[in-house]
């Protein structure tokens, strides 16, 4: 399976930081941001990566990633999402060729965590998975509606929603089959009233169709897009090696 690491946009939530580089390569602890979820599909024995990025400080991810040998990876490439603030979905549509009709995991660029996706990434088939998470601030994410009557059952997803059905948020980390494409490029960029293609509608087309399914995503998550998430990152990730000499 491929990899797909999403981390474009302009991260104007950390603004003045992100004046100075890219959101994904400020300092979670001890490592630039994207090396995280780098690691997390290192972890599930995926070593072939496309990483999508935006903006006007592209260029220093090649300084810092170089050619991906460092953090274990066998192949790395880049491409360029000329909308920085175009959407998930409408950075994801870029790996098309890079997939190659292959099944994909994706991750977002400013997402950390310990979990070991791999027996996930080795049963997959076809179809989507999403993994979620239970969080306090599920407004901020892409959130899962259950069946009052099978509470396993995922029915919908709502993007930031203002009163949220559940806590299970969506974490920013998926599976997808070469579907995936075909359902980008139905999405409608007033989904969200965003302007933009956003990953939640493409979640839904595959639920619509009844090929989605979910796994709880087990350990520590957060993503690091906020000042306070990013603070609370780095203090996982701390005390994580402190405890355990391991990151």
């Amino acid at each position: 399976m491929k990899g797909v690491v999403l981390a474009g946009g302009l991260g104007t939530r950390l603004y003045p930081l992100t004046h100075v580089t890219n959101k994904h390569l400020l300092p979670v602890y001890d490592k630039p941001m994207i090396f995280y979820p780098i690691e997390t599909l290192v972890r599930a024995g995926i070593k072939d990566v496309l990483l999508v990025t935006s903006g006007p400080h592209v260029g220093h991810f090649l300084g810092v990633l170089k050619n991906g040998k460092e953090l274990g990876l066998d192949h790395l490439e880049y491409a360029y999402q000329e909308k920085p603030d175009g959407g998930i979905a409408d950075a994801l549509g870029l790996a098309e060729d890079f997939a190659d009709g292959d099944n994909i995991t994706v991750i977002l660029g400013d997402n950390t965590t310990d979990s070991n996706i791999s027996k996930a990434v080795s049963d997959f088939k076809k179809g989507a998975v999403v993994f979620l998470k239970k969080v306090n601030d599920p407004f901020r994410f892409g959130v899962a509606e259950f069946d009052k009557n099978d509470p396993k059952k995922v029915v919908g997803i709502e993007e930031k929603p203002k009163e949220p059905k559940s806590d299970y948020a969506v974490t920013g980390l998926y599976i997808y089959d070469k579907n995936v494409f075909s359902y980008i490029k139905k999405c409608n960029p007033n989904f969200a009233g965003r302007n933009q293609l956003e990953i939640t509608e493409v979640n839904n087309y595959y639920l619509k169709d009844g090929e989605l399914r979910w796994e709880e995503l087990k350990g520590f998550w957060s993503d690091a897009g906020t000042f306070g998430s990013l603070f609370e990152a780095s203090q996982f990730w701390a005390s994580k090696q402190k405890t355990t000499g391991e990151l």
